[in-house]
């Protein structure tokens, strides 16, 4: 079984996004991004048929409605393919946020041409899949092909699509002809599938062999048979989002196995305390000096002697220190390990001090004292500077790093 929860989140213009979490029943082994299709929403059937099956094998996926669709705030007569893609990396953002960067993207229609289109932008993807995908985003317009002459004339046109009517503006028109999809997809860096139906009478399985042909391995290419292009049979739902979990399982389990070596896998180091019996439990006893234990592992932590302690042990401090330290060395060893980079070690360096706002020239707080972590990263190995702004850049994806930065509460209760 699984069970989603509604949240939203704001797009790059401001906007409220109306989304949907479908969570695992279990552990979560990866995250994933679905973009519905031209018009749709991400209550489509297909889509919830998708996200479900996805996180019936642990695949947690968000899906949203499209600035202007659904429950989503905006005008969708303002809308663009290219606003399409930058709120599909606004909510790139917030999954990465709230639970975990995405490692799978799927899309429907010309939401297939959006994840492609926005795989490149999103880090750690590993795995895209598309149905019913053009191989020309300026392909929708074949839908209403008799207006364009109106909407290029008087600015928009009112067109009736899946019985809907609906308001398309120049603006939408224009911006489809800047996007090249083949040549975004020949530039990708990631595991591709595409599923699409011979008699798909919408987007035809011509465009699968284009897409295909300009992709480099790995690649594949699963015909839905005698579907239709919204997948409105439930079996033809079932079977595409079945064939999609599957293949993308392969691509998503290239982690390192955690501590415990159950098998179990993840996109990057669980600073969110997804292990199992992962309580945490300090003791003091005479003075400061505390016993701390956590999965099993003794430490202990102290204060210097100038404020009371014994100095047996580190500060909580350090502690704090030591996990944005640690979670950030293993977050870039992952991901040069999984993209092939010849990185030969990272060491992160992490102090801690207390400073006015005022003092503090890149700090986005202007008032009062403010904690500061300050993080230095170390590289070795012979690599270009683009390789080493790309490894730096990673460092921020450090789920230690997102947690304290990101909304955190705490509660307490008698023991």
């Amino acid at each position: 079984m699984t069970h989603s929860t509604t949240c939203t989140f704001t797009n790059a213009r401001g906007q409220e996004l109306s989304a949907r979490i479908e969570h695992p029943e279990g552990q979560v082994l990866a995250t994933a991004l679905f973009a519905h299709c031209f018009t749709c929403s991400k209550d489509l059937r297909a889509a919830r048929r998708l996200t479900r099956a996805l996180a019936e094998r642990g695949i947690a996926v968000l899906s949203f409605d499209f600035a202007g669709l659904g429950s989503s705030e905006g005008d969708f007569r303002t809308s663009t393919f290219s606003a399409d893609v930058d709120d599909l990396v606004a909510a790139a953002g917030y999954l990465a946020d709230t639970l975990r960067p995405p490692t799978l993207l799927v899309g429907h229609s010309l939401g297939g041409a959006a994840v492609l289109t926005a795989a490149s932008r999103i880090d750690g993807v590993e795995a895209v899949a598309t149905i019913g995908a053009p191989a020309d985003v300026s392909h929708v317009t074949d839908v209403f092909a008799g207006e364009l002459d109106t909407i290029r004339d008087r600015g928009e046109a009112v067109v009736t699509l899946a019985g809907r009517p609906f308001t398309i503006g120049a603006d939408f028109v224009e911006d489809l002809n800047e996007h090249r999809l083949l040549d975004t997809v020949r530039r990708l860096d990631a595991a591709l599938l595409f599923l699409h139906a011979p008699l798909d009478d919408t987007v035809s399985v011509d465009n699968a062999r284009l897409l295909f042909e300009a992709a480099h391995h790995p690649k594949s290419f699963v015909s839905l048979a005698d579907a239709d292009h919204l997948l409105t049979d439930e079996a033809d739902a079932r079977y595409a989002a079945e064939v999609v979990s599957a293949w993308a399982s392969r691509y998503l389990e290239q982690i390192p196995t955690d501590p415990d070596d159950s098998g179990q896998r993840a996109p990057l180091p669980r600073g969110s305390g997804s292990y199992d019996d992962a309580t945490t439990t300090a003791r003091t006893r005479e003075g400061l000096t505390t016993e701390v234990s956590t999965r099993g592992f003794a430490l202990t932590a102290d204060e210097p002697r100038s404020f009371g302690g014994a100095e047996t042990g580190p500060t909580p401090y350090d502690y704090l220190a030591a996990a944005l330290a640690s979670c950030t060395s293993m977050t870039v060893r992952m991901y040069a390990d999984r993209k092939g980079i010849a990185l030969d070690d990272v060491t992160t360096t992490v102090t801690f001090d207390r400073v006015h706002a005022r003092d503090c020239a890149n700090c986005e707080h202007t008032d009062g004292r403010i904690g500061r972590l300050t993080r230095t990263v170390a590289l070795g190995g012979d690599l270009d500077q683009g390789t080493r702004d790309r490894l730096l850049s990673i460092a921020d994806r450090c789920p230690v790093h997102r947690t304290l930065e990101g909304q955190i509460e705490i509660h307490t209760t008698a023991g």
